[in-house]
């Protein structure tokens, strides 16, 4: 699963296809990106960055990143309208942990939640809601659960758009009323708390 968080809100999130490639950025050039970069891996595959790229060619959104030839990985500094500046980046986390290798190095596995965050690094929680997907009738209750996902400790405080009813219980979990017939509560909310919700 991959999930895109700029600054503005959520620019993709879904699952995505990918394998290796070449990526091409107009800061960075043209690349091979396998895996193998730096020789962080023994066979190719696809990564975080051709992960992006296939979600950019879904989407439609665009990307870009400067290419640094020691690590022969890329560096991304854009993502659809949402660009770095001199003291916020971006941040690419796999399984709520930030990667310790580049984009281009992380090969991330079918199971694998990845998630590049604008201003992660600096994002007090990165919250995380369980059920991920839920089915329920409208008026009917649902409980969800909100922790923060690097640390699994639970949050309390958290808002749903979307909700008509919530009640928040000691054990942080939320009885949640929804207002509309579906299978996808909307993203938990905390004030300078990084949003994940995969659905």
């Amino acid at each position: 699963n991959l999930r895109i968080e700029g600054v503005e809100g959520t620019i993709y999130e879904g699952a995505i296809r990918s394998g290796p490639r070449l990526i091409t950025t107009s800061s960075g050039g043209t690349h091979l990106c396998d895996g193998t970069n730096n020789n962080a891996n023994p066979t190719p595959q696809g990564t975080s960055i051709t992960a992006l790229d296939s979600a950019s060619r879904l989407c439609g959104f665009g990307y870009d990143g400067t290419y640094d030839s020691e690590f022969h990985d890329f560096f991304i500094t854009s993502i659809g309208n949402t660009t770095q500046t001199s003291t916020i980046s971006w941040g690419l986390l796999k399984n709520f942990q930030f990667t310790p290798v580049g984009g281009c190095q992380e090969e991330p596995a079918p199971t694998d939640e990845i998630l590049w965050a604008y201003d992660a690094p600096n994002a007090p929680l990165i919250l995380d809601v369980q059920p991920r997907i839920v089915g329920v009738r409208r008026g009917h209750t649902v409980v969800l659960t909100i922790t923060d996902g690097p640390t699994g400790r639970p949050v309390s405080g958290a808002l749903f758009a979307g909700v008509l009813q919530m009640q928040m219980e000691r054990s942080f979990s939320l009885l949640a009323r929804l207002e509309h017939s579906g299978t996808r509560p909307r993203e938990p909310m905390l004030s300078e708390a990084l949003l994940w919700l995969s659905l």
